[in-house]
């Protein structure tokens, strides 16, 4: 005899065997369960019967590795560009940037020249196009203006003319030079700015809304982070 529910977890079965079977790594089968959630759920607000969203659970994966850089690299890593000429002023601009900001390599790109510099912040069209606030560093602001200050161009209405993948070009020139050997993109800067702001006291709520996770599990990974060096300092300097 057929249980209740017994139908629905034979589908559940099947097609997590299917995805199985394709030899997908988990966190692509979790995209394929994603899909299948939001169709679900999709159904149900049109009251159509159907199998609950919530009986498809996500595969487990592993911890998420974060790219981190040291204080000190991410010193020499934001000093890197030197001089007055315009490259050299705009490549500073975009690094310091993205750490005031923590801004996605596509927000950064997309930015418009005329940003309202008398103040310290402006709103952002991020992922799902939600709209947030994001806070210039005096630093920030000053790279800017002394960028703009050497523009020429008029006809650009864009704050920086690069495509992201120029942008992640750049990120790479400077990581390089500042002798970083391991991996440095964009997002490395992100993790920089959450990281930074969670050190010296920022509820993570906060460092969510300024990173536009729509989700406050996205963010804790970056708790995870501090915890560990938290833990590192109490077997450094604990005396017993």
């Amino acid at each position: 005899m057929t249980k209740p529910g017994q139908i629905d977890d034979d589908i559940v079965r099947s097609f997590r065997l299917t995805i199985n079977r394709e030899g997908l790594k988990k966190n692509t089968q979790n995209y394929y369960l994603i899909a299948l959630r939001v169709f679900l759920k999709d159904l149900t607000k049109r009251e159509v019967a159907s199998l609950a969203p919530e009986r498809i659970e996500l595969a487990r994966t592993g911890g998420r590795e974060l790219d981190l850089v040291s204080s000190a690299e991410l010193t020499r890593l934001l000093d890197g560009p030197k001089g007055g000429e315009l490259e050299s002023l705009r490549d500073k601009a975009i690094l310091e940037l993205f750490f005031s900001t923590g801004l996605r390599v596509s927000e950064l790109a997309s930015l418009p020249r005329d940003l309202d510099l008398a103040r310290d912040e402006f709103s952002i069209r991020g992922k799902g196009e939600k709209v947030r606030i994001v806070f210039l560093s005096p630093t920030a602001k000053t790279a800017i203006k002394n960028y703009l200050a050497k523009r020429e161009d008029a006809a650009e209405d864009r704050l920086f003319p690069l495509t992201s993948r120029s942008l992640e070009r750049l990120v790479k020139k400077y990581a390089i030079k500042a002798g970083i050997t391991r991996k440095v993109t964009p997002h490395t800067l992100r993790h920089a700015f959450a990281t930074d702001l969670l050190q010296n006291g920022a509820d993570i709520r906060s460092v969510q809304a300024m990173l536009g996770h729509s989700s406050i599990s996205t963010t804790q990974i970056y708790t995870h982070l501090t915890d560990k060096q938290l833990r590192e300092v109490h077997k450094k300097f604990h005396s017993r």
